[in-house]
């Protein structure tokens, strides 16, 4: 019930556009920050892998090797990534266009700071992103979604003729009845 009204009502979709440019705004402003402000990853990720050892670590072994052996000697591609992403982010959920893959991107980054140790804002922004990704295309409704969406929609679904494709008879049937001459 609670799940139909996120995805279809119109009172919902104002409620998701407040979340959604809240979200967005803050994703944006990380994003431009650190795209203007020299980034580097390398001591996060350094950070994040000392707090796997000790009695009560912040950070799971599993992710701290995945920190330690790909992300740390790839930093260089990670100081590009993060930003850039934030800030694509940011204006995916803003402007709300293809916004359910902005929030489901933004929830992938969340988890990974999480995954890192990092509290912050990250389970706030994680658990508002999955309400967006819920409400699906009413999130981006009232947003260039409502324009965009329908005309991907139409690119993909056109017929060359114009008319609906008649389904071809089941292999062996020609069409006519057991016994018609």
């Amino acid at each position: 019930m609670f799940n139909h009204w996120l995805r279809n009502n119109k009172v919902a979709s104002w409620l998701l556009t407040i979340v959604r440019i809240y979200l967005g705004y803050s994703w944006i402003k990380g994003g431009i920050e650190k795209l203007t402000g020299g980034f580097d990853a390398g001591g996060f990720l350094q950070g994040a892998i000392a707090k796997s050892t000790g009695d009560h670590p912040a950070v799971q072994g599993w992710w701290a090797a995945f920190l330690e052996h790909a992300a740390l000697p790839g930093v260089k591609f990670f100081n590009v990534l993060i930003p850039l992403g934030e800030t694509l982010v940011g204006l995916g959920l803003i402007l709300g266009t293809f916004t359910t893959f902005a929030a489901l991107m933004g929830m992938v980054m969340n988890a990974a700071f999480l995954f890192s140790g990092t509290v912050s804002t990250n389970a706030q922004m994680l658990l508002l992103e999955m309400f967006i990704v819920v409400a699906a295309a009413n999130a981006g409704r009232i947003g260039l979604d409502r324009w965009v969406l329908p005309y991907l929609r139409g690119l993909f679904h056109r017929h060359h003729d114009g008319m609906d494709p008649t389904p071809a008879p089941a292999p062996g049937m020609n069409g006519k009845s057991k016994g018609a001459a």
